[in-house]
C-alpha cells in the first residue's frame, strides 16, 4: 500500500506503506538527511525513524527549527545521564527536558558533591559517548516491566513518575549502555552531538514541591559545531555583564529584601522614578486612544476568582487564602485584574452605545512562585501590570484589537526593541480540557486575531497549546540585543469571562446581548520589561527613558556655582540633570559618568562659567563641542521627541 505524504511548500509524495520521516529526507537529498533531527508529523514531533502513520503532513525538523534543538536538547540531556551514569554509578534521575537554551537533569547523588571542577570530566565522557554514534532506540514497555526495571536499579524517582503513566502509555529509549523512561522524541543518535558544555548546577526540590528532597540540577548546552558553542559562551559573558541584576544594583534602580521577602522588589529613587516615566508613557498613549483609567484593590474575595475560573486554574500558584474573624469569609491577594474590571462594568446598565469601554490600570498582581523560579525582576511574586480591558460588541472586535496593535508597535519603536516577531498563541489541537468555554466561542476568538494581524499586515507564526484558559491571544515575541527571545506585550480576545459574569449590554435592537472582552498589555509586567529594558540596552537606555540625563562636571569646585546654574535652567525644559561635586579630577569623572552610562557629560571650566556655556561630551560617542544650557536642551528635547513619536 501506499501513502500520500504532504510536504511544506504543498507538494504530495507517495511512499511505500512503513516509511519513516528519514526515507523522505533520503528520496530529496542524502545532505538533508544527513541533518535531519526529528519530523514534525501532523503536527506532531516525533522521531525521525519512527514509521509514519499513513496518510500525512510532514516537516523535516534540522537544526535551525525550533522544535529540532529542542529534540537535540533532549536527547544531549540523555547523554549528560548517560556519562553520569558511568561516571557516578548508582546515581539517580529525576527529570531532564530541554529548555529555552540547552537543557537540564534533576539528579540525585547520594551523598557525593558535584561542583564546577567536575565540568570536564562530564564534558569529556559526553564527547566520548557521542562519538560512538550509538542510536536512540525507542521501546514500548508494558507498566509492570517497567516498574520492574526501576525497581531493580532502585530509582524512586522514575517508579514515581511510572506510578501517574497507563499501561499501554510507557515509552523507553535506549542510547549505549542508558536506558531511560521517556515520551521522546529524540534524534536518530549520537553523532550529531558535536560540542557539549556543563554550564552550571543548582538545587531543585523534586516535583517542585519544598517539603520533598533537594536534588542537583545539572544545565548543560550541545551545538552541532564547535564554533557555535564558542560563540554561545562569547553571548553568555556579554550577558552576565548586562545581568539586570547587577545593572541595577550599579544603577541604583532596585533591591531586595530578605526582611521584606522572596521575590518582592523594592523600587530605589532613580528606578522609581523610570518606572513612572514608562507608566506616563503608557498614560498618555492611552488617554490618546480613549482608555478611561480605574484602581482595584490589591485583594479579593475568593468567590470572585471562583466565578473567573482562576482559582481552578492558578489557585495552586496563589498565595493562601486570607480569612478573617468573620466566619467563611476569605480573600486572596489579587492574582490577576481582569475579574475586577469585570465588576466594575457591572457596576450599571451598559448600551450599545457605551461601547467600546476601555479601562486602563496599573494593577499590582501577586503570584506564589517556588523559591527555586524566582530570579531579579524576571520571576517575582508581586508584579504591576500595564492592564486594559476593552469591552466591546462583536462588530467592533477586529477594529479594536488592530488599534490595540498599533499601540504595541509604538511602544515597541519608542523603546527601541525593533528585531521581534508576533506569535499567535492558540489552544492545543489535542487537550482541550486546560480551557473553559464553548467550542464556538474560541474559534471566534481565534479567527478575529488572525483576521485583525493579517489585515495590520503583521507578520505572524502560529504556537499551538500556548493559548490562555480563556482565550486566544497575540504575543510579541521581542528579540534583544543578545538573540534571545522575550514575550513581552500580548492582546487577548475574550468570549468566556463575560459570561461567567454575565455581563451584558442593551444593544440597537432593545435587547440584551454579551460584550467580547479584550486583555492587553504592551509592556506585560513592569518588573520583567525594566528587567530587559536593562539587558537589551546593557544600562544605556533611551534618552527620554534614562534616570540622568545630563550631568555636569566642574573642573574644580570654583565652578560649582556656575553648574547649579545650568542644572536649574536645564529643569526648567524638563531636562534631567544634576552635578558631581566630588573632589575628583576632571579625568576621573568622565570615566565614572560613562561606567554609570550618563548620556550626556557637561563640563564646566573658566572658559564655559564666563561664557555661560558647556563643553558638551556624548556617552560612547566623545566630543560634540561647546554649546548654551538652552541649545542642549533643545538638542536634548528633539531627540526625546523623535524617540517619542510625538507623545
Amino acid at each position: 500500500m501506499k501513502i500520500d505524504v504532504t510536504l511544506p511548500d504543498g507538494s504530495v509524495r507517495q511512499y511505500e506503506q512503513g516509511a519513516t520521516a528519514m526515507d523522505v529526507a533520503r528520496s530529496i537529498s542524502e545532505g538533508l538527511a544527513r541533518n535531519v533531527l526529528a519530523a514534525k508529523v501532523d503536527g506532531e514531533v516525533r522521531d525521525a525513524h519512527r514509521p509514519l502513520p499513513g496518510n500525512c503532513t510532514l516537516q523535516l525538523l534540522t537544526w535551525n527549527d525550533p522544535e529540532g534543538k529542542a529534540t537535540m536538547w533532549h536527547s544531549s540531556a540523555h547523554l549528560m545521564a548517560e556519562a553520569l551514569e558511568s561516571l557516578y554509578p548508582g546515581v539517580k534521575f529525576g527529570i531532564g527536558p530541554p529548555i529555552e537554551h540547552g537543557f537540564y537533569y534533576d539528579v540525585d547523588l547520594g551523598d557525593r558533591v558535584i561542583t564546577d571542577k567536575d565540568f570536564p570530566a562530564i564534558e569529556a565522557r559526553m564527547k566520548e559517548l557521542a562519538a560512538k554514534k550509538n542510536v536512540y532506540v525507542r521501546t514500548e514497555v508494558s507498566k509492570p516491566d517497567a516498574i520492574k526495571y526501576f525497581t531493580g536499579k532502585g530509582d524512586e524517582y522514575k517508579l514515581e513518575l511510572i506510578d501517574g503513566l497507563n499501561d499501554g502509555e510507557i515509552t523507553f529509549y535506549r542510547q549505549g549502555d542508558f536506558v531511560d523512561l521517556c515520551r521522546g522524541p529524540h534524534i536518530p543518535d549520537t553523532s550529531a552531538i558535536k560540542a557539549s558544555k556543563v554550564l552550571s548546577i543548582a538545587g531543585a526540590y523534586w516535583r517542585g514541591d519544598e517539603t520533598r528532597k533537594q536534588l542537583t540540577r545539572i544545565y548543560g548546552i550541545t551545538f552541532p559545531k564547535q564554533k557555535e558553542l564558542e560563540e554561545f559562551l562569547t553571548m553568555i559573558e556579554e550577558a552576565k555583564k548586562r545581568d539586570h541584576r547587577k545593572l541595577g544594583k550599579e544603577l541604583d534602580l532596585f533591591t531586595f529584601s530578605e526582611k521584606v521577602g522572596a521575590g518582592l522588589p523594592l523600587w530605589l529613587p532613580k528606578g522609581a522614578a523610570l518606572r513612572q516615566r514608562l507608566i506616563d508613557f503608557m498614560k498618555a498613549a492611552q488617554e490618546k486612544d480613549g482608555y478611561v483609567p480605574v484602581i482595584t484593590p490589591h485583594i479579593g474575595g475568593k468567590q470572585l476568582y471562583i466565578t473567573s475560573g482562576h482559582w481552578e486554574k492558578y489557585g495552586k500558584d496563589s498565595f493562601r487564602p486570607i480569612t478573617t474573624p468573620h466566619e467563611g469569609e476569605e480573600f486572596l491577594l489579587k492574582p490577576m485584574n481582569c475579574p475586577h474590571h469585570c465588576e466594575i462594568y457591572a457596576s450599571r446598565p451598559r448600551s450599545y452605545k457605551d461601547l467600546p469601554l476601555r479601562l486602563a490600570e496599573f494593577g499590582t498582581v501577586y503570584r506564589y512562585e517556588q523559591s527555586g523560579e524566582l530570579h531579579g525582576l524576571t520571576r517575582v511574586r508581586g508584579f504591576t501590570q500595564d492592564d486594559a480591558h476593552l469591552f466591546c460588541r462583536p462588530d467592533q472586535v477586529k477594529e479594536e484589537f488592530m488599534k490595540v496593535i498599533d499601540l504595541v508597535l509604538k511602544v515597541i519603536k519608542a523603546l527601541e526593541l525593533n528585531d521581534f516577531e508576533a506569535q499567535v498563541s492558540l489552544r492545543d489541537k489535542a487537550d482541550r480540557s486546560k480551557y473553559i468555554g464553548s467550542e464556538e466561542n474560541w474559534e471566534k476568538a481565534e479567527q478575529a486575531i488572525i483576521d485583525a494581524a493579517k489585515e495590520k499586515g503583521l507578520p505572524t507564526q502560529v504556537e499551538y497549546g500556548e493559548a490562555a484558559f480563556y482565550g486566544p491571544k497575540l504575543d510579541f515575541m521581542i528579540k534583544d540585543a543578545l538573540g534571545r527571545k522575550w514575550q513581552l506585550g500580548t492582546i487577548q480576545v475574550d468570549y468566556n469571562l463575560p459570561e461567567r459574569f454575565e455581563l451584558e449590554y442593551v444593544g440597537s435592537d432593545n435587547q440584551k446581548h454579551r460584550p467580547v472582552m479584550i486583555h492587553r498589555a504592551p509592556f506585560g509586567s513592569l518588573e520583567r520589561f525594566v528587567a530587559v529594558l536593562i539587558e537589551h540596552h546593557a544600562g544605556r537606555f533611551p534618552l527620554w527613558l534614562t534616570p540622568e540625563q545630563a550631568l555636569l562636571l566642574p573642573i574644580s569646585d570654583k565652578y560649582l556655582g556656575a553648574c547649579a546654574n545650568v542644572v536649574r535652567s536645564l529643569k526648567d525644559s524638563d531636562i534631567r540633570a544634576s552635578v558631581d561635586e566630588r573632589n575628583e579630577k576632571i579625568g576621573r569623572k568622565i570615566r565614572d559618568a560613562e561606567l554609570a552610562r550618563v548620556p550626556f557629560m557637561l563640563v564646566v571650566g573658566e572658559k564655559e562659567a564666563e561664557q555661560g556655556t558647556v563643553s558638551v561630551r556624548e556617552h560612547g560617542q566623545g566630543d560634540l563641542g561647546t554649546m548654551t544650557p538652552a541649545a542642549f536642551a533643545e538638542m536634548v528635547n528633539d531627540r526625546v521627541r523623535e524617540q517619542l513619536g510625538g507623545l
